[in-house]
């Protein structure tokens, strides 16, 4: 008894410990994992702690449990809108790009370490997979917001290449713990089978999910379990078939994410904290496990293989990856730097200690040591390198809160949460002055904690709440009339989208003719929205520009696909009449 009051004594606060130390990661820009990592190390056995932990089998048995959660919270979480600017490019990177990844990286690794090529690609496979939590979670931190398709081809690839790495994984290591020394045909079968099956029944198992959601009547506090229940019997069922369980669960969540669900931002809210939850758990998890003492010998060869992932192999097999889908070098070059190496890794490196495979520390203590170095040289460089390379979009204001209201059948309808701030076009304005989408009720004005009037003469003031009955699809009007406009000025709309405003439908023809400039002759009759589609091969997203005769041309606006308002900046002077 006084065994484990201790041991929930000791997880408990290294669970509070790391939390609290999240704020430090905000105020100086730390990685986040670097500081869970970090706090594991320290209460590890070479560390202040002096904590002697080395029990792998239950560090695999967590590890599989909190990679199926977070990999459930990634497809929660990836937007059906996303597709259409980077599906195509994204799926190819987490599948090509992770083989890629690992077979160059699996040829320096051999050679440096010493190893067999099926050893160094082992190797390459368990470090093969990014992390976009981390990625995002970083830029945030940063105040940093990416273009629209770089953002969708970072979400989609880190939220899918997951599978990818894991079979890579434990394909290597059934082969290498069987004694073979080569690849064969049976490998690509087991890929068909394990992907076909997952595919089906992750497809399948989602939708069964929201059926039994959205029929069900609960406490709401058991949406999000229901939920999390039903994503592990997805991953279980699947796995215990011959199936990938890991992609049934990513996409048992896509669908659930892109469904509409009763209690839907609460089953969000909830599993934002469990995934947060799973990785603060691996990597205090692998601190422990970690003794640095041990890297000394490896840190060399491991520091040079993390350059080499980081400076050839990444960057190698986005671009080779990206080709097909003519992304801007910019874009190839954001995309092969910032591929972040987060939880699964950590998960990964376990597998094989526990598939008894030879020098199984070699490769946990190397893959460690890349993890680390990911975090220190790539987590820091992430929002300056989008800076840099002039990546970034002016950010967009999200609402404090969002409640799904549950009407049995109708789960459309949200009550978004909004403060009020100086700057914003809200501020200072009378309700019967404001233009809002149909439907849209302001339902609350809270100032100071007192609840306003709500009638035609009613003045907004900042630092008032507001909370208006609304729909998803009313999100960005409203994001735009509560944005207090405090972006850096290389961001500011002016600045940044152009000194006019078009619509999408205008001839580039008329706009020659109108600003003097010229254009060629195959674009004269074209729209602006056709034009920037044939440019971006029908993956056009917000913040991409083009040259057209003496103007550059700044996508503002998109619905359904289509660009409806572009931004004009003009390289020459109008002429004078």
């Amino acid at each position: 008894m006084e065994y484990w009051n201790l041991a929930i004594l000791v997880g408990a606060l290294l669970l509070l410990v790391s939390i609290v130390a999240s704020d430090l990661s905000s105020r100086i820009g730390v990685p986040l994992l670097l500081v869970f990592l970090l706090l594991g190390m320290l209460a590890g056995e070479d560390g202040p702690g002096g904590i002697r932990y080395d029990d792998f089998d239950a560090s695999y048995a967590v590890g599989t449990l909190a990679l199926a959660v977070i990999i459930f919270d990634g497809g929660l979480r990836t937007r059906k809108e996303t597709f259409r600017v980077a599906l195509a490019p994204a799926v190819v990177l987490a599948t090509v790009g992770v083989v890629g990844t690992a077979a160059v990286l699996g040829v320096f690794a051999a050679w440096v370490l010493g190893i067999g090529w099926l050893e160094g690609m082992l190797l390459g496979s368990i470090v093969g997979s990014t992390d976009a939590a981390a990625v995002f979670a970083l830029l945030r931190t940063a105040g940093a917001t990416l273009k629209q398709r770089i953002a969708s081809t970072l979400e989609i690839e880190s939220a899918s290449n997951d599978p990818m790495a894991i079979f890579l994984t434990i394909a290597l290591l059934e082969v290498l713990v069987a004694g073979g020394t080569s690849l064969d045909a049976a490998v690509l079968v087991t890929f068909v089978k394990q992907f076909g099956i997952g595919a089906v029944l992750g497809l399948a198992g989602g939708w069964l999910l929201v059926q039994l959601i959205n029929r069900l009547t609960l406490v709401g506090g058991l949406y999000p379990l229901l939920a999390a229940a039903g994503g592990l019997v997805v991953f279980a069922l699947t796995a215990r078939v011959g199936g990938s369980g890991f992609l049934a669960i990513y996409l048992a969540g896509l669908v659930l994410g892109n469904s509409r669900l009763r209690s839907g931002q609460n089953i969000l809210r909830v599993h934002d904290g469990l995934a947060w939850l799973a990785q603060i758990t691996m990597f205090v998890l692998l601190g422990l496990l970690l003794t640095p003492s041990q890297l000394i010998d490896v840190a060399l060869p491991a520091f040079a293989i993390s350059a080499f992932l980081m400076l050839v192999a990444r960057p190698l097999a986005v671009s080779l990856c990206l080709l097909p889908f003519r992304f801007p070098w910019r874009e190839h070059v954001y995309i092969g730097w910032v591929g972040l190496r987060g939880a699964v890794p950590v998960v990964l490196a376990m597998f094989p200690i526990i598939y008894g495979a030879h020098d199984a520390r070699l490769f946990f203590n190397v893959a460690f040591f890349i993890v680390l170095v990911s975090l220190l040289l790539q987590g820091w460089t992430i929002a300056p390198a989008a800076r840099w390379l002039q990546l970034e979009a002016p950010p967009s204001t999200e609402p404090l809160q969002r409640i799904t209201l549950d009407v049995p059948g109708h789960y459309e309808h949200e009550i978004l949460g909004y403060q009020v701030r100086s700057g914003s076009r809200i501020a200072g304005r009378a309700l019967v002055d404001l233009v809002l989408p149909q439907g849209v009720q302001v339902m609350a004005i809270m100032r100071e904690g007192q609840a306003q009037p709500v009638q035609p003469g009613a003045r907004f003031a900042a630092g008032d709440h507001v909370y208006l009955l609304a729909q998803a699809d009313d999100l960005a009007h409203l994001s735009k009339l509560f944005d207090p406009h405090l972006e850096p000025a290389r961001l500011e709309a002016h600045h940044y989208f152009g000194d006019f405003v078009l619509n999408g439908d205008a001839v580039a023809g008329d706009l020659a003719v109108v600003y003097g400039f010229s254009v060629p002759e195959d674009v004269q009759d074209k729209t602006l929205a056709r034009y920037l589609a044939d440019t971006f091969h029908g993956r056009v997203g917000v913040g991409d520009s083009v040259t057209l005769g003496g103007a550059e041309l700044v996508v503002r606006e998109i619905e359904e696909g289509v660009v409806t308002r572009v931004g004009l900046r003009l390289r020459q002077k109008l002429p004078v009449a």
